[in-house]
């Protein structure tokens, strides 16, 4: 019993090993977590910086493929530029290689169409260049037999005219073909002046014919810009550089001068009227008065010489029925380049400076 209870004392007064081991066990741990608190610090620090370092490479990633995606659509537009520049230039190509020619090459014989249609004037299909050109082109096909031009125009420029009509003298002498005029609707002013080289002229009952004569139209302002109190300030050097100028009042002077070179363009059409009609024209005070007359009036007249149609003519005249047409005519492009462009430009021009026409 005693040693129990020496055993009991000494076991209570003996201090345990954990008691024995906890003071320097919390010591050790105080220690580390010290020793490994800077450590810490420093994957903190660096897991920041390496924070820091993704966000500023993903900042990087995201400038360089914003750059590199505008590159790309920068490449994209210059290839399109490129590709539509291309395009252009074969359209362009098309339309000089595809404008409507005359046939190079019918064997059979026939007879040649060119149609001189709207008004006649520079840059038109009507024009001196393009119905010339439709002419050379009938006229060395051997195949054709004549030559017939088909003429539906109120007139236009006596230039123009002066210059088909020559051409179509020149052709009939060289090649030895008859040329014949088929008036459709009207054949008025310079449309008449190219009619009158042909051969013959053929019209409708109802066609209108004639208006031999020459005008130059315009506006005047001055009496409108004095009411509205408005001052001309022009400046020449010349005392006839602003002749017709329309916001100018016209003295005798210029008005003689313009009426005297009108006169001389008439005689010149008159001269081509009777060269060309001869001894069928039957000639009285009105014929070269600028009147203009039907069909039938200009047969009995002898501006022309019958009745008859295209497909008449073809038939019954040439005796060739088919009909070639040697007409050169603007494609769809063209046509709206002139009527967007050019023509727009004309007609802007003319409404700002009043150009006065001649006709």
């Amino acid at each position: 019993m005693a040693f129990e209870e020496n055993s009991s004392n000494d076991m209570q007064d003996k201090p345990s090993a954990d008691d024995e081991r906890t003071p320097e066990h919390g010591n050790a741990q105080s220690s580390a977590q010290d020793a490994q608190a800077p450590i810490q610090a420093r994957v903190s620090d660096q897991a920041a910086a390496v924070r820091d370092a993704g966000w500023e490479r993903v900042t990087l990633e995201k400038l360089a493929f914003a750059t590199l995606t505008e590159q790309r659509q920068a490449r994209r537009w210059r290839n399109g530029l490129r590709l539509a520049w291309l395009g252009f230039l074969v359209v362009l190509a098309w339309v000089l290689l595809s404008r409507t020619s005359a046939p190079t090459a019918v064997s059979a014989p026939h007879t040649a169409m060119v149609s001189v249609s709207g008004e006649i004037g520079p840059g038109l299909e009507a024009s001196a260049e393009a119905v010339n050109s439709a002419l050379r082109a009938a006229f060395e096909d051997e195949a054709a037999r004549a030559v017939v031009l088909l003429i539906n125009s109120p007139g236009g420029s006596p230039v123009q005219a002066g210059m088909i009509n020559d051409e179509i003298r020149r052709l009939k002498a060289l090649h030895k073909k008859p040329v014949y005029a088929v008036v459709e609707e009207t054949c008025a002013s310079a449309a008449y002046y190219v009619a009158v080289a042909a051969d013959q002229i053929f019209v409708d009952k109802a066609s209108i014919v004639g208006s031999i004569g020459v005008l130059m139209d315009g506006f005047g302002f001055t009496g409108l810009m004095g009411k509205l109190g408005v001052e001309r300030r022009l400046l020449t050097a010349g005392e006839n550089k602003a002749l017709l100028d329309p916001f100018s009042p016209m003295g005798e002077k210029q008005r003689g001068y313009a009426q005297r070179m009108l006169d001389q363009i008439h005689q010149q059409f008159i001269a081509a009227v009777k060269a060309g009609r001869g001894e069928r024209l039957k000639e009285n005070g009105e014929t070269f008065s600028g009147l203009f007359w039907s069909g039938q009036q200009a047969v009995e007249q002898g501006l022309a010489d019958q009745f008859g149609s295209l497909e008449f003519v073809a038939r019954e005249i040439v005796k060739a029925e088919e009909v070639m047409d040697y007409t050169r005519r603007d494609n769809v492009a063209e046509r709206l380049a002139k009527r967007f462009g050019a023509a727009m430009g004309e007609v802007v021009v003319r409404a700002v400076h009043q150009v006065p026409a001649l006709r």
